[in-house]
Order: structure tokens, then C-alpha cells, then sequence
């Protein structure tokens, strides 16, 4: 007897600090199957624990994904990386038992805008544990502003806010002990942190990754309606978000931006208050980028 032929499939992943979705497509381009896993970034590359942590957040999917059918070709996008990664193509292709030469790895912005606009057709500003703005002209070449990484920048991103409000937090510490109880933005942060004493901040604000950091924004959207300073720091990110779509008009010209990524949707503030600091022409809508089925599709054009 013949054994059945399996079908095959294009994989796609959209990896940041904070999670790593994927997606499975079919050669005509439709959604199989979808997940998400921990995150991953470039610079996890570049450490033992950090390779070991992708080889793990790989195994995941691959267990999720290829039971599916065959993974014929993968199409990357990760944060921190701007040009093809031999390693990470190499742990990628080992998690998925396929040729290194069927993956393609690219920076996850450049998926993004893909996936949101034309080239030539407008700017993209992502905010997620970092944040970026994008533009791909008619000619296809990237420009960008910002994604420098949070502890040079990425202001407005899920990092930058959570900083913002821990920074806040044990100033105001220094000056009135036991403050935080009377701000409702530190009771929620010290929530997720684990306790309000020193060492539960300084042991996770340094000793772990910047996705879990990053998501400490939560807690300070959580706690906007009911804490002017939470308000206060989440319209500062629209401000510095609203810095990068407007560096993108200065050197290219007025075009429609979309504002992206998970940060971007905390609290309405961050709108707001982006929307206001940029010229009414430039349109500003908020979108979900799906980016990880952009990919999938992408690598099922190829097989």
C-alpha cells in the first residue's frame, strides 16, 4: 500500500521580546493553523542561554506546526535582525529536520509593512516591547526610524513605558517611603513584579528579558483611569511615538501612518496623544498587524 502523501506547508514567524507567533499556509495562501510561543530576538544569538532559550521557543512550534504536514520552506521575521542570519537559519532549519536554504530570515518590521501596506504607500510605526517606524519606497529599499534597541531608546515601546513607571515609582520612594501605596499604578505594577521591596524590582527589572519587562506596561495601562502619572507616561509614549512618524514626513514626505504592535493598543491615551502631534494629513489608524500569516504566505509562495 502507498503511504498517503502528506501536504505541504509554508511556516511564518513574527519574533519579538515578548512572544513569538506562527502560522501555517498553504500554497494558495490560506490559514492552516496559528500559535504562539516565548520570544525571541536576534540578540539571544549571542549567548549559550539565550541560543538554548530559540532552540526551546523552535521546538515548541515545531511539535505545534508539523504534525500539520510538511514545512517545506520558513519565512522569519525577527526583531533585532536587519540581514540574514546563517545561525539562526541553522537552528531553525535543525528544529524542523529541513534544509537551511528553504528558511529565510528578515527583520520583523519589514513583514510588518508587508503586511499593512504597499511599498511606496505609507508609514508604518510599531510599537512592542521596542518601537520603529518603517517605510519601504517604491524601489523596495527599508528606511527606518528608531529600533535602536531599549537601552539606547525605543521610547513609546512596552520597555519605555514600564521604565518610565518604575523610574517614577522608586524616585518618589526615595523621597516619601512608602508611597506606592497611596498610587495605584505601583500597587499594580508590584502585582506582576512579585512584592514592593527593592529586590523584587531589582531582580526582575535585571534578571529578566526585556519581553517580560516590556509587559509591565500593562500594569501601567491597567491603572491609567485611575492614576494621572500612568496617564501621564502612556501619553508621553504616543508622544515619542508620534516623534518617529514625524521624522518619516520630514525626510520623505506626508503619507497615511499606521500605528502597530501590541504597546500600541494599551490605553487610548497612546493615540491620542500621537494623533495630536502629527499633522491631520497624515491619517493616523491604528491596525493589527498579523505579520506571522504575512510570513506563512510568504513561504508558501515557495513551495
Amino acid at each position: 500500500m502507498t503511504a498517503p502523501t502528506l501536504r505541504s506547508f509554508g511556516l511564518g514567524l513574527d519574533a519579538g521580546g515578548t512572544q513569538t507567533r506562527w502560522a501555517v499556509a498553504d500554497s494558495a495562501g490560506a490559514l492552516v493553523a496559528e500559535g504562539s510561543v516565548a520570544g525571541i530576538t536576534a540578540l539571544q544569538l549571542n549567548t549559550n542561554d539565550g541560543r538554548a532559550h530559540i532552540r526551546q521557543a523552535l521546538s515548541d512550534i515545531a511539535g505545534a506546526a508539523t504534525p500539520l504536514g510538511k514545512i517545506e520552506h520558513v519565512c522569519a521575521g525577527v526583531t533585532g535582525l536587519d540581514e540574514r542570519d546563517e545561525r539562526l537559519c541553522q537552528l531553525i532549519a535543525a528544529a524542523l529536520s529541513i534544509d537551511a536554504a528553504t528558511v529565510s530570515v528578515r527583520s520583523d518590521i519589514d513583514i510588518a509593512y508587508r503586511d499593512l501596506f504597499k511599498p511606496g504607500e505609507g508609514y508604518v510605526v510599531y510599537a512592542g516591547t521596542g518601537s520603529i517606524a518603517a517605510y519601504i519606497d517604491e524601489t523596495n529599499v527599508f528606511h527606518r526610524a528608531g529600533g535602536r534597541g531599549v537601552l539606547l531608546d525605543d521610547g513609546g515601546g512596552g520597555f519605555w513605558i514600564a521604565r518610565e513607571a518604575l523610574r517614577y515609582i522608586w524616585r518618589l520612594e526615595d523621597e516619601r517611603p512608602g508611597a506606592w501605596r497611596d498610587s495605584p499604578m505601583a500597587v499594580e505594577m508590584f502585582k506582576h513584579i512579585g512584592g514592593s521591596d527593592w529586590s523584587f524590582s531589582r531582580q526582575f527589572f535585571y534578571g529578566r528579558e526585556r519581553g517580560d519587562i516590556g509587559k509591565l506596561a500593562i500594569a501601567v495601562a491597567a491603572s491609567a483611569n485611575d492614576d494621572a502619572v500612568a496617564r501621564a507616561i502612556l501619553g508621553q509614549a504616543g508622544s515619542e511615538l508620534a516623534r518617529l512618524g514625524n521624522a518619516m514626513i520630514n525626510r520623505f514626505g506626508v503619507r497615511p501612518i499606521l500605528l502597530a504592535g501590541r504597546a500600541a493598543l494599551l490605553h487610548r491615551a497612546i493615540e491620542d496623544t500621537m494623533r495630536a502631534a502629527l499633522p491631520p494629513a497624515a491619517q493616523l489608524k491604528v491596525r493589527v498587524s498579523d505579520a506571522h500569516v504575512a510570513a506563512a504566505r510568504i513561504a508558501a509562495k515557495s513551495t
